[in-house]
Parts: structure tokens; C-alpha cells; sequence
């Protein structure tokens, strides 16, 4: 275990942005904070990077019985802030010099992280002609720069277009063998890409905390699609395995069945052996994002 974060909270005036949160995340693993805008997800990790002080609830850095853990996070805000008349060199020896890096070990160091984040090339011009691609990557170099070993990133993706997106989740796929990672995003399909467990907040509060596979297998439902030429109202009862049966018209419905217990072979055999003409046989589950709804309208 790396984290453990217990009844956290935070309320702004009269607004509670983030309602005791209690989860863990396990060292090496990569974990996606989940949720709408709104939900509480930059709030949640602002306050693990140090950066807000908790209303109640506690946070435990296991990894460190003191309470001073900053130095072992990693942190890249949704929005990083740069010094435009600096250069991408520049800036990494400033954040090396903060973070109290040693100068024998800062100048290699830079090298290596701007040859990771794509950046060599550019490391002597200014910030302020980037991309906004290429300033997100400026901006993971930061983080990794004293090697921490959490990595907490405020929607890495969200404003980048498709080649950068494609560039950043590739270089956090590699990472994962490296160091513990927490991002926060609103897309699926971004967790699905790079994640082992996904964390959904909504209203502050945690709806799902779990792995993709456990939250496709608990929230998900298979069915069968069939049409025959014969009437098919009324062939198909008595099979263990179907759990409901939605009718299109007489010849055609959508058969729900139990995934464990299942067998399409039991299917088949008692239209063919009502002597039914199959025209259409179809097997549909529902997707993650399916499951990702059904978990947020609960």
C-alpha cells in the first residue's frame, strides 16, 4: 500500500466539494479518478499534492511515517503555468533546484527527462512559442523530475488534440513500470487505455472503486438477439439461463441471460427443436461506458 486516505473532506463556505472520501492505492498500480466536471476530482487531488488543506479526514503517505511526504509526489495541474522567456532547460533547473536536486545529478537529469517527453530538440527555445501539446509535456517533465514515487496528474489530455492525447497516454503506459500514478479525467476511454482501477466520484462522493474488469462483469448484461420466421412468443421459457425476455413483435426479441450460467448451444437447440426457422441469431453486451452509466444513475 502507498495511500491511504480515510473520510476526506472539503468545503468551501457553504459548498462541500468533496464528501469523506475513503480509498487506498496500491504501490505500482495505475489509477484513474473518474468522474464529470464537477465532481470533485481536481479538488480531491489538490489536496493529496498538498496544495489544499483537507477540511477533515486524514491522508497517509505509507511510505514515510513523517508527515512532510510532498517530496515523494509528483504533481501536474490541469492548467500548468510557465515562465514564457524561459526555455525548457531553463525551466527544468529551476524546478531541479526547488525540489533540492543535487547540481552532479540535475544536469544528467534534465537531459534524460527531456529526451523521455519528447523535448531535446527544443530545449533551448522559449516557452512562450509551445504548443499546447508540448507545454503539457514541459509540464510532465516537471513532475518526474526528482523521480517521485507518486505521480498525480489534473486531466493530462483534456485540452490536448488527437496526436497529443495519443503521445501523452503513451508515455503514462510507460511510466507504470516505474512509479505509482493517480490521474484524474472524464473520459472512459482514456482509463480504459492506461488504467488498472478506476475511482468514480459524483457530487463528491465515490460511486465505484474498483478494477475495469470488475466493473464490466458487475455492470454489465449480455443478451441474445434473435428473429425467426415462426412465431417466437412464448418457445423460449423454461431455460435456466434467461433472466427476462423483451419482445420486438412476435417474431423477433431481445433474450437477457445469466453470463455464468449461459450456454448458447441451450438456446439454439430449443428454437431448432420447436422446429422455429432462424433468420437472425445475435450476441450484444453492454459496452464499458454502459456499465460507467449504470454506475453514475444508481
Amino acid at each position: 500500500m502507498l495511500l491511504e486516505i480515510n473520510d476526506l473532506t472539503k468545503t468551501f463556505k457553504q459548498q462541500q466539494a468533496v464528501k469523506g472520501l475513503s480509498f487506498h492505492i496500491k504501490k505500482g498500480s495505475c489509477v484513474a479518478l473518474l468522474g464529470p466536471n464537477g465532481a470533485g476530482k481536481t479538488t480531491t487531488l489538490q489536496m493529496l499534492a498538498g496544495l489544499l488543506t483537507p477540511t477533515a479526514g486524514t491522508i497517509h503517505f505509507t511510505q514515510n511515517n513523517n508527515k512532510d511526504y510532498w517530496h515523494q509526489i509528483g504533481f501536474l495541474p490541469q492548467h500548468p503555468s510557465f515562465f514564457s522567456w524561459m526555455t525548457p532547460k531553463e525551466y527544468l533547473q529551476f524546478a531541479g533546484n526547488l525540489s533540492h536536486i543535487t547540481k552532479a545529478k540535475l544536469t544528467s537529469k534534465i537531459e534524460e527527462t527531456l529526451e523521455f517527453v519528447s523535448l531535446t530538440d527544443v530545449k533551448n527555445k522559449r516557452i512562450g512559442g509551445f504548443s499546447g501539446g508540448m507545454k503539457q509535456r514541459l509540464g510532465l517533465a516537471q513532475a518526474l523530475l526528482h523521480d517521485p514515487e507518486l505521480l498525480i496528474l489534473d486531466e493530462p489530455v483534456s485540452a490536448l488534440d488527437p496526436d497529443g492525447r495519443r503521445d501523452v497516454l503513451k508515455m503514462l503506459t510507460e511510466l507504470k513500470s516505474r512509479m505509482t500514478i493517480l490521474f484524474s479525467t472524464h473520459v472512459l476511454h482514456d482509463a480504459e487505455q492506461v488504467c488498472d482501477t478506476v475511482i468514480i466520484l459524483k457530487d463528491g462522493q465515490i460511486k465505484w472503486d474498483g478494477s475495469l474488469g470488475a466493473l464490466r462483469s458487475e455492470h454489465t448484461t449480455s443478451a441474445i438477439k434473435v428473429k425467426t420466421e415462426e412465431p417466437l412468443t412464448g418457445q423460449l421459457d423454461g431455460i435456466p439461463s434467461i433472466e427476462s425476455i423483451d419482445y420486438t413483435d412476435t417474431h423477433s426479441a431481445t433474450i437477457y441471460v445469466n453470463e455464468k450460467t449461459y450456454r448458447s448451444k441451450t438456446i439454439l437447440s430449443k428454437i431448432l427443436n420447436n422446429q422455429l426457422t432462424l433468420s437472425h441469431y445475435e450476441k450484444v453486451q453492454d459496452s464499458l461506458e454502459d456499465a460507467y452509466l449504470k454506475v453514475m444513475n444508481r
